[in-house]
């Protein structure tokens, strides 16, 4: 699968750099997602955890070009909503 980055202008680094995600945590992520749904605007998130143990939510489009995915942005969980991330695998 190809995976691209939005890159922010600003800092001219990929965005979820911003937020403290490697690019590589993201690809782990969306290799093999915990959870990967539809969300709004045509866009979809995945959310699983990355090698490093940590609970990742990464938003992104299926690429428009061939068979990749364009990921917009990533942030660790944390809070009510890694609470209920858990819980969802639980079931």
């Amino acid at each position: 699968m190809r995976i691209r980055f939005y890159i922010d202008p600003e800092t001219e680094s990929p965005h979820v750099e911003n937020h403290g995600i490697t690019m590589s945590e993201c690809v782990e992520v969306l290799e093999n997602p915990g959870h990967d749904f539809a969300s709004s605007g045509g866009a979809r998130i995945a959310y699983g955890q990355s090698r490093s143990g940590r609970f990742l939510k990464v938003v992104y489009k299926e690429d428009q070009v061939g068979d990749g995915v364009f990921v917009i942005t990533a942030y660790e969980l944390s809070g009510n909503e890694l609470k209920a991330y858990r819980r969802r695998l639980r079931r």
